[in-house]
């Protein structure tokens, strides 16, 4: 990182290109099967917790679990996440038949609309500078996640063929990932299973969005069809397409054959130049179906 700046995403603006090709990859859900034992046993119950919400708490469950795992914002960043799942749980009909008052956040809606480096520690600047009472609360909430997250998530390796894929990729590829994880959880678990060393970069939430850590890694570093997203969530695809990159969906659910076809086939092509078109529509088309926009109780 550069001396002269506190912004920890001058890492990847100064990144140096030493292969033709550049590959950014997601991590929890993607290299590892993380995402339900983060998001059931750590972000949820603090989630009931902090916000008052042991009333409707099999609701409020639901609702955690559609936005972060089961629906089309899987694996967004955790800020905008807690807003998402708060307004579901606000909408419900058993939630007003209780008369439970679901917290309204305005003041963390009002700093996600202003913020891209959305983690704790510009959180905290933020709660420093104003004393928001909202931002307090999400921040304890925050804090208390990450405690737990670092308590419980362990021995949790990377997928089948995850290794392999790596070795292959760093041969050719400048590889960093991409991930909306706290730096601190990304490094601790890329370490403890002896795979960090396949990597130039760990770019967590607070480096900024998917889509920046893209962008200031590889814009105008590589040729067109050079630089590929892997991912398995909807955001990932669309920080791959908003920055003119290609996208390999690993499949909610079927990660394991995500990891084979890629291991076996989708990397040759993407360095042979035969991966976009038709080979990446149809696997595009394919991944989108896994996911829902709506959840299932609207429809019951």
């Amino acid at each position: 990182m550069s001396a002269t700046t506190n912004d920890p995403s001058q890492v990847l603006r100064d990144l140096k290109p030493e292969h033709e090709f550049f590959i950014g990859i997601d991590s929890d859900g993607c290299v590892f099967d993380s995402m339900e034992i983060k998001h059931k046993e750590c972000f949820c119950p603090a989630f009931v917790n902090h916000y008052g919400l042991q009333a409707v708490s099999k609701y409020a469950r639901e609702a955690w679990d559609f936005v972060n795992l089961y629906s089309k914002t899987r694996g967004c960043n955790r800020f905008p996440a807690v807003l998402r799942a708060l307004d579901l749980l606000r909408e419900r009909d058993e939630t007003k038949a209780r008369g439970v008052r679901v917290p309204e956040l305005a003041g963390l809606r009002d700093w996600v609309r202003r913020e891209t480096k959305l983690g704790n520690p510009t959180l905290k600047a933020e709660l420093d500078r104003t004393g928001d009472p909202d931002l307090r609360r999400v921040y304890a909430w925050s804090v208390d996640v990450n405690e737990t997250v670092a308590r419980i998530v362990r021995d949790v390796p990377p997928f089948p063929l995850v290794r392999e894929s790596l070795a292959a990729m760093e041969e050719r590829a400048d590889v960093i990932v991409v991930s909306q994880t706290p730096q601190e959880a990304l490094q601790r678990e890329w370490e403890e299973h002896g795979i960090a060393g396949h990597l130039r970069v760990i770019a967590g939430q607070e480096m900024g969005t998917k889509t920046e850590h893209i962008a200031f890694a590889s814009k105008g570093k590589y040729a067109p069809g050079h630089v590929l997203m892997i991912g398995d969530a909807p955001g990932d695809l669309e920080a791959a397409k908003k920055n003119g990159a290609l996208f390999f969906p690993v499949n909610p659910g079927h990660e394991e054959a995500s990891w084979k076809l890629f291991h076996e086939e989708a990397l040759g092509r993407f360095f042979a130049g035969t991966y976009g078109g038709e080979y990446e529509s149809a696997l595009i088309a394919e991944f989108d179906r896994y996911l829902p926009e709506l959840p299932p109780w609207k429809g019951r």
